[in-house]
């Protein structure tokens, strides 16, 4: 694998020498490391990266990868789904933000497959962007704390906007750490950058992926480290790691015992509206799925709030025939404020909207919904695809990818935003379209 010491003057030159050598390495980097921010500007890398490989275009770099098929085949589902819509108005706004399902696998199709070098350093440049954004939100949330000596700007959506959604960076900053956990030998750059990026994942607060992420990584530790010499200090950093996560751990499950239990506000999975905006009365995991009626007063916290999605869904499905189908791209919202009005849930202010405009927040469930079986379907298989790959090549990278993914999906419509999108297409072509990395098991 590419290796990280190069002093700053050859990593650009190198970046320089890759992008002659490959047309498109240059933008592919750019697509990435403009995720996190303005869609708009994501865009035009989207629009330079079709342009790089349209006026590279060669004959014989053309290569069918069979993989990559099942995202152009739900690119294609989600144009089906406009022909029996129940808000097609709903569906046609959300399907410009669909494209890179089709754009981004052809266009890699269409261009000269990545060298595992240039892969490994797209993946290297991707991940010390993320370092770099993480510094500066972590600046930012200094500077504000200075001011207003209020401690939650370094939680959550105090330390990264709302826009972003902190759930959806933590996935960001969870694949450029086990990137650069990889790097061998490792720069103090490297182990800087690392320490940054773990303690951030940790103010994040989205316990549901750093749960996932601290798996990962004690998986990481005990089965794709080097043995021997380093076994007991990797036994000691185990240790110290289970030591310090006692009293956090017990935390997370004090909020699922309390949540399951009793009305606590306290949860796993976020918030979607805060509790100051609805009410007093919080609603345990078992009203949300059995209650008959609600109040404009009864405030959701995150898991209870799923578990009504949820319950939703079911519902919905038993009501309406729409197993093979699902509603439409983006217009399940039309029966879930149908739902909300029969179930009286608080439904918005003038400065907060309700729970009758969030989606499923459930990855599997807006597929079923919207596209139906064989969108539900064509999801689990590029969930299959990703987790096979990754385990026959014994690639940790692309392993912690795939349970990211898998995790991520059970709390968050990730794929129903233009950011999750481009990101999840964009690593699962690099991952599925050619051996990305060899085996890393010492």
């Amino acid at each position: 694998m590419y290796k990280a010491q190069h002093p700053i003057n050859t990593f650009f030159k190198d970046i320089l020498f890759e992008s002659k050598n490959h047309h498109s390495f240059l933008p592919m980097v750019l697509l990435l490391v403009t995720l996190p921010l303005h869609n708009g500007l994501n865009n035009v890398m989207l629009v330079l990266y079709a342009l790089s490989v349209i006026f590279s275009f060669k004959r014989e770099n053309v290569h069918w990868v069979k993989n990559l098929f099942p995202l152009i085949v739900l690119f294609f589902i989600t144009i089906l789904s406009l022909s029996w819509s129940i808000d097609l108005e709903r569906s046609l706004r959300a399907l410009p933000r669909f494209t890179a399902f089709l754009l981004v696998p052809v266009l890699f199709m269409l261009s000269k497959p990545f060298s595992r070098k240039q892969l490994s350093q797209i993946l290297r440049i991707y991940s010390y962007s993320i370092v770099i954004y993480c510094l500066f939100f972590t600046l930012k949330a200094f500077s504000f704390f200075i001011i207003s000596q209020d401690v939650s700007v370094f939680f959550f959506h105090g330390l990264v906007p709302k826009e972003l959604n902190a759930v959806h960076v933590s996935v960001y900053v969870g694949m450029a750490f086990f990137i650069l956990i990889q790097q061998n030998p490792r720069s103090y750059l490297t182990t800087l950058s690392l320490l940054l990026l773990f303690v951030f994942m940790i103010l994040l607060s989205a316990y549901a992926i750093l749960i996932t992420f601290l798996l990962l990584f004690i998986v990481y530790l005990f089965y794709f480290t080097k043995t021997g010499k380093q076994l007991r200090l990797r036994n000691l950093i185990v240790f110290i790691l289970f030591i310090g996560s006692v009293f956090f751990t017990g935390k997370i499950q004090d909020s699922v015992e309390s949540e399951l239990k009793a009305k606590s506000e306290k949860s796993i999975n976020h918030t979607v509206i805060a509790k100051e905006e609805v009410g007093l009365r919080i609603v345990s995991i078992n009203e949300a799925w059995t209650n008959k009626e609600f109040s404009p007063n009864d405030f959701f916290p995150g898991t209870a709030f799923r578990v009504y999605q949820a319950r939703l869904f079911y519902e919905l499905f038993q009501e309406e025939k729409v197993f093979w189908t699902g509603f439409g791209l983006n217009a399940s919202y039309k029966k879930l404020q149908e739902k909300a009005n029969s179930y009286n849930v608080f439904q918005g202010n003038e400065t907060q909207e309700g729970y009758q405009n969030k989606n499923f927040h459930n990855q599997y469930i807006q597929n079923f919904a919207e596209l139906g079986f064989f969108g539900f379907l064509i999801l689990l298989l590029l969930v299959a695809i990703v987790f096979k790959n990754a385990l026959q090549q014994k690639d940790f990278i692309q392993i912690a990818f795939a349970v990211l993914m898998i995790s991520l999906f059970l709390t968050e419509s990730f794929l129903w935003r233009q950011r999750g999108v481009v990101f999840f297409t964009a690593f699962y072509c690099l991952f599925t379209a050619t051996q990305l990395l060899p085996t890393k098991k010492d």
